[in-house]
């Protein structure tokens, strides 16, 4: 065992020495796969940040009511009778002021992006009194809150990144201008993407009447969710559901994430395909100019087995080499970059951050170690089969 071993690390040894020799073709095949794994690790960041802005950070103990029939906010409606039924019900929680729910309103609005002056859907919500309460991660970062019954908005720091919407200026919305007093961040969540102001105040603006399409509420503790859901889906008078509102964005967010994804997986894959065509033409090339040397080394006595995985490794080397390369370049390109994207499920835009994860890096690594694996065996079978003295032969 010890001199099977003995020979593998020999090999290997004298295989990893002679690169510089074949520094060309090593250089292209590292580099081919560097660039496979930057690809695969850039755009699927982009599926991480998307999913990370649309999920809520905290505790499971905020639940958002929509009408049974509803599968967003936009389809739903709720009267404030409905709304008044749903803060009286058990398992909210509640402080000096009452229920901890807000009965909220949600409209999609036109605003000029910063980069290009073009106009993008935009979320304008109508917050009830306890809607900034019910939200924990809730901050106001410049400027104040708007007062109740005012043509005051507030603005979350990922919309005022992407559009041209400033604390201190007016901006005419619909048939009304509108003041915006404040900038305020939510944990980075999808609230950060979105437009604030009193929901009295949006109901005249755009002639909802007294109706809502959702009621977000605080619950006592995440333990309180199956009673209060229970105490809704039992009530006669209302035809409601009620979900988490970690799992309702999530939900919200799946059908652009799912094909980002996709997209990304097929991409990366083509692009692997040319970089194992590259890594088994260095690794071909290799064999070719290392004939004698491998027929000599067998000759004295080294097992095909030994050259097999020499070979192997030295390719895996030379992935995990360009692989390492391609995830610090994503990485360092990539991650924290500030973008926004239409999400299809509510055709708003949706304000976010690529986000390149240890577990994203981790797999790009593998992918590379899969490439550069495969591009090395058949080579390596190849080396293993050379006739001892028709290769000693060769020139």
């Amino acid at each position: 065992m010890l001199n099977y071993l003995s020979q593998i690390l020999s090999i290997t040894a004298f295989n990893l020495r002679s690169i510089p020799e074949r520094k060309g073709a090593a250089l292209a095949a590292a580099v081919g796969i560097a660039g496979v794994v930057a690809v695969f690790v850039g755009v699927l960041s982009i599926a991480e940040g998307f999913r990370a802005a649309m999920t809520p950070s905290g505790s499971d103990d905020v639940a958002i009511v929509l009408r049974s029939s509803a599968d967003t906010e936009m389809t739903s409606g709720l009267s404030r009778e409905e709304t008044r039924l749903i803060a009286d019900a058990p398992g909210l929680a509640r402080n000096a002021d009452g229920p901890m729910a807000s009965a909220e309103l949600f409209v999609i609005i036109n605003l000029p992006k910063r980069s290009t002056g073009t106009d993008a859907n935009v979320p304008f919500r109508g917050v009830g009194k306890a809607g900034m309460a019910v939200r924990g991660d809730f901050k106001i970062m410049a400027g104040r809150k708007f007062e109740s019954g005012r043509n005051e908005i507030i603005v979350g720091a990922g919309a005022a990144r992407a559009f041209a919407v400033d604390v201190g200026r007016k901006i005419l919305i619909g048939q009304n201008e509108w003041d915006v007093v404040g900038l305020f961040s939510g944990g980075g969540g999808a609230a950060e993407s979105e437009l604030w102001t009193d929901a009295a105040v949006l109901q005249p603006a755009y002639h909802r009447g007294d109706s809502f399409q959702s009621v977000y509420a605080k619950l006592a503790s995440p333990q309180s969710f199956q009673q209060f859901k229970d105490a809704l889906t039992t009530n006669p008078q209302l035809k409601v559901k009620a979900v988490r509102e970690r799992e309702f964005l999530a939900d919200q967010s799946s059908m652009l994430t799912n094909f980002i994804k996709s997209f990304g997986i097929a991409i990366a894959a083509l692009m692997a395909i040319g970089a194992l065509f590259g890594a088994l033409n260095t690794m071909y090339s290799a064999v070719a100019a290392r004939t004698r040397e491998i027929a000599t080394l067998r000759a004295l006595g080294f097992g095909s087995s030994p050259v097999i995985l020499s070979v192997v490794f030295e390719s895996l080397a030379l992935a995990l080499i360009g692989g390492g390369i391609g995830a610090a370049a994503a990485y360092f390109a990539f991650d924290g970059f500030k973008a926004a994207t239409i999400n299809w499920q509510t055709f708003s835009q949706i304000a976010f951050a690529f986000t390149v994860t240890p577990q994203l890096l981790v797999y790009a690594i593998v992918w590379a170690g899969v490439i550069g694996f495969f591009g090395g065996l058949f080579p390596a079978i190849r080396a293993a089969r050379l006739p001892i003295a028709a290769a000693l032969r060769e020139t």
